[in-house]
């Protein structure tokens, strides 16, 4: 199964039907599973055997979906949550406490600047944002005693910064701390983080993994062979746990020791768990992700040429480009696409925006991205709109900016469509 290529993996991989069982992965809706003796569901309390008895912890549905998206990414095991916020929430959680610190890129999506700026703050957790494209020198600099990991998504949303996955990776493992990317835009299909150093992947499965816009969600994937005890810094995985008999997670779950601790300590107490039927369809999603991603990429990158030439287009961005400071770290880690997202700015400023953004007929306005459906919206006062205007620039929002999602949708259509409220201008 290691040996297939990514668009066998993406419909093959996870469930593997017995004989005379059901060839498409079933739907387990049910909360919970019957069991013959007490021991047995004792056993699975005390983590002495694997198994399902209650859908918060682990769910058959949701399990297949999980080893699905860790064969994908290349990694030992994964944790399906609720949604992407919920997957680097519980993920920094699992590794930081009050009084740690964390290392992130300025870059990152709104909501999840928001989360470490204002939530994860309230629970004593610091960080310390740097810009993307800092040099190792930089990166090693922001690292403190108690910094318990480096953060960074590897195609940012929306400044379209393609994180060079090795060099942050370089000056993390120099502290022996772990380096957790998001890698929700270019997905497996386009982009393996965990094959060029990274040691977690998270994803909101609700945007390409999903595909379609129907249930929300998110992952982790743990690459495996963290060594947790040299820095000193992971007691929570080096020393007894009492709420568990004093078992050791590095120890006695020497393969995923992060992902069973995940599931065991954080899902088993703040109740965030994938749910089986969104389990379910983003299963059935990821089935067409190598088709659907290239579509995205390449309708993009068509989108991005047109609107270059277009008088009443001040600038574009999107990795793609030949032009783009991006487009060498595009080509070294995201060599089949740059993805279906692009940013661009309108001459006129906000006010122009404005004007193509309620003209387009195809593309929706919408508080989404990364589905079938072509869609735009303007981050600096939806998605960014509780960031300061620093934070915003800091995270590559300008006020101008209005960011697409192109979808799978005929390119003619799509270039029609957007020509057309350009021109209203």
């Amino acid at each position: 199964m290691k040996n297939w290529k990514m668009e066998t993996k993406a419909v093959q991989s996870g469930y593997v039907p017995g004989n005379g069982e059901a060839r498409v992965l079933p739907l387990y809706q049910s909360t919970t599973f019957k069991y013959d003796d007490a021991q047995s569901v004792a056993d699975l309390f005390d983590l002495k055997r694997e198994g399902f008895f209650y859908s918060r912890l682990a769910n058959p549905t949701v399990d297949a979906f999980e080893r699905k998206i860790a064969d994908m990414e290349g990694g030992v095991a994964a944790v399906a949550l609720s949604s992407g916020q919920a997957a680097n929430a519980m993920t920094l959680m699992n590794l930081a406490e009050a009084g740690d610190h964390v290392v992130a890129v300025s870059s990152l999506y709104g909501g999840t600047v928001s989360l470490f700026t204002n939530t994860l703050k309230k629970c004593g957790i610091t960080f310390t944002f740097i810009a993307p494209d800092a040099d190792e020198a930089a990166i090693r600099a922001a690292i403190q005693p108690n910094t318990k990991a480096v953060f960074a998504e590897v195609l940012a949303n929306p400044a379209l910064v393609v994180l060079d996955i090795e060099r942050f990776a370089a000056a993390a493992h120099a502290f022996h701390i772990p380096l957790i990317v998001d890698n929700t835009f270019p997905t497996p299909y386009l982009c393996n983080p965990l094959a060029h150093g990274a040691d977690f992947v998270t994803h909101s499965t609700t945007k390409y993994l999903d595909g379609h816009a129907s249930s929300v969600g998110g992952i982790v994937v743990e690459k495996g062979g963290f060594d947790w005890a040299v820095s000193g810094r992971f007691a929570g995985f080096t020393e007894p746990d009492p709420s568990y008999h004093g078992l050791i997670y590095a120890k006695d779950f020497a393969a995923a020791p992060f992902s069973v601790k995940l599931r065991v300590q954080l899902v088993r107490d703040y109740g965030v768990p994938a749910a089986p039927f969104n389990a379910y369809l983003t299963n059935m999603g990821t089935e067409t992700l190598a088709l659907r991603m290239e579509r995205h990429s390449s309708n993009a990158l068509a989108l991005a040429k047109f609107l270059v030439q277009h008088p009443n287009v001040g600038w574009v961005n999107y990795p793609g480009l030949e032009d783009s400071p991006e487009h060498a770290m595009q080509l070294k880690y995201m060599p089949k696409g740059a993805s279906g997202v692009l940013c661009f700015g309108v001459k006129g400023g906000k006010a122009a925006g404005e004007v193509v953004m309620n003209a387009l007929k195809l593309a929706a306005i919408v508080v989404h991205v990364a589905d079938v459906r072509t869609c735009v919206l303007h981050p600096a006062s939806m998605t960014h709109r509780q960031l300061s205007e620093a934070e915003q620039i800091a995270a590559g929002v300008s006020p101008d900016l209005i960011r697409v999602s192109v979808g799978i949708e005929h390119i003619d259509d799509i270039i029609a469509d957007f020509d057309q409220a350009l021109n209203k201008i």
